[in-house]
């Protein structure tokens, strides 16, 4: 997943609220290294993989090739922000209440039918 595999823990991105599974393969950038390079020079983010930003109030598209879906969540994973579609060299807004960001494949947010106020959790899973 580009120049986040280095990152340690992987998760399962659920939708509890909707019943759906926005990743199953989320890796969690948690130092600021991580977080400021997270999907930069990456070639694509494929189906099903995620990047997990905390903690993170508002993202940069700095050097991508392609646009995300950004979902912001508060401390009790609670959905405070989507962006949906936002494309390279673009950043979002500080998100109030936002203590961290998934950056997903474009479409996920739509597909998955998430809404702000929908709660997510992030299941732990083993390392292929």
């Amino acid at each position: 997943m580009g120049r986040v595999s280095s990152v340690g823990e992987r998760y399962r991105v659920r939708n509890d609220t909707r019943g759906t599974v926005l990743a199953e393969r989320a890796q969690r950038a948690s130092n600021a290294w991580q977080r400021m390079v997270g999907l930069m020079f990456s070639a694509e983010l494929p189906e099903g993989e995620a990047l997990l930003l905390e903690p993170c109030a508002s993202i940069h598209m700095f050097f991508m090739r392609y646009p995300i879906d950004v979902v912001f969540l508060s401390r009790d994973h609670s959905v405070v922000g989507l962006v949906p579609a936002i494309a390279p060299w673009r950043m979002t807004r500080f998100i109030r209440g936002a203590r961290a960001a998934v950056e997903l494949p474009v479409g996920v947010i739509q597909r998955s039918g998430t809404l702000l106020g929908d709660t997510l959790s992030l299941e732990p899973v083993e390392r292929a």
